[in-house]
């Protein structure tokens, strides 16, 4: 009988349980301030994780010891963003990440400032 692994050039495959093991069972994060964009940097000074820290977890707070975006880290990690984003949250809920936004909406330009660029860039036609 033959399995994953067995033929040239074949790796290992984890199973479709795999991600609900990562999580604990969970689909969802415990924050919605996570996005795809925010920037997850390791607590200083960093902590021991758990015992019960999966390979994952350790991997996340290992890589965040600089600035790391979490779609960058998902990507590192070879793991669905969703996946990322419910890690990640956890670490931050127990002290082990911080997360740090995107640029916030009073430094973004004012969209009537936007359209008057926009216009004088048509007129140079």
């Amino acid at each position: 009988m033959s399995g994953p692994g067995d033929g040239p050039g074949d790796e290992y495959a984890d199973g479709a349980v795999r991600p609900y093991v990562i999580t604990k069972g969970r689909s969802r994060p415990s924050r919605n301030t996570i996005g795809v964009e925010t920037l997850l940097v390791a607590a200083v000074p960093p902590g021991s994780l758990p015992i019960s820290a999966t390979r994952e977890e350790l991997a996340l707070v290992r890589m965040c010891e600089r600035l790391l975006s979490l779609v960058e880290a998902a990507a590192h990690l070879q793991l669905p963003v969703s996946l990322a984003k419910v890690l990640a949250s956890d670490l931050v809920d127990s002290g082990y990440l911080a997360a740090r936004s995107g640029v916030p909406q009073a430094v973004l330009p004012d969209s009537q400032l936007l359209q008057e660029v926009l216009d004088g860039l048509r007129r140079l036609r």
